[in-house]
């Protein structure tokens, strides 16, 4: 991981997560344990309703975190319920964290390669509905990360387990001049988060 990526870490891991988010993130925190002491593979599908900006922060930084406290056999993917595309300042907002995006598809739907270290396999991001055949069809657990699509998707095929973790949808400061603050304040928001359900998990 580069100098500015490994500097988000550390502002990330000083990053209190209170009580009450510690009890909604539990159930995950389980499910991952659960794998790891089996030694299965762990497929999470983080699902909002674009798949365009808090589902993408999930599956990126919960890829990261797990790299990070050297989870094994983790495989982070994002959906939604319907199909749009990744918000550019999403993209943006995990580049100025020291992530190196890279435009692979520059259509209306864009397709990205995501690295977070120069030695991995690059996260492949683009919107997609949650059941798109990129994404795993059995065996995974769905995290629901806003309220619509948890309200709306009350089954999700496939999925052994559906966890709902939501947050506040950024783009309630698109054309603001917020915006930048607010993207990075959600982005780190969910990447501490995803950092402490990692740091939670021992090894089998």
């Amino acid at each position: 991981m580069n100098a500015v990526l490994n500097e988000t870490i550390q502002k990330i891991l000083t990053k209190e997560i209170n009580q009450g988010r510690k009890a909604i993130l539990q159930p995950l925190i389980d499910l991952i344990q659960e794998k790891v002491n089996a030694d299965k593979p762990i497929h999470i599908n983080f699902i909002c309703t674009h798949n365009s900006r808090r589902s993408h922060l999930c599956q990126v930084w919960a890829q990261v975190a797990s790299a990070f406290y050297q989870t094994q056999k983790v495989y982070c993917y994002s959906g939604g319920t319907e199909e749009t595309a990744l918000f550019p300042k999403v993209a943006e907002t995990l580049a100025a964290a020291g992530i190196d995006i890279q435009v692979i598809a520059a259509t209306s739907n864009p397709i990205y390669a995501i690295k977070y270290n120069e030695n991995t396999m690059p996260i492949i991001g683009f919107s997609k509905k949650y059941d798109d055949s990129f994404n795993p069809q059995s065996e995974f657990t769905a995290v629901m990360t806003c309220s619509q699509a948890n309200g709306g998707c009350p089954f999700i095929p496939g999925a052994e387990k559906r966890i709902p973790i939501t947050y506040e949808d950024p783009k309630i400061a698109d054309n603001t001049n917020q915006q930048d603050e607010v993207y990075q304040a959600r982005s780190l928001e969910i990447a501490s988060e995803m950092f402490y359900v990692f740091s939670m998990i021992k090894s089998s």
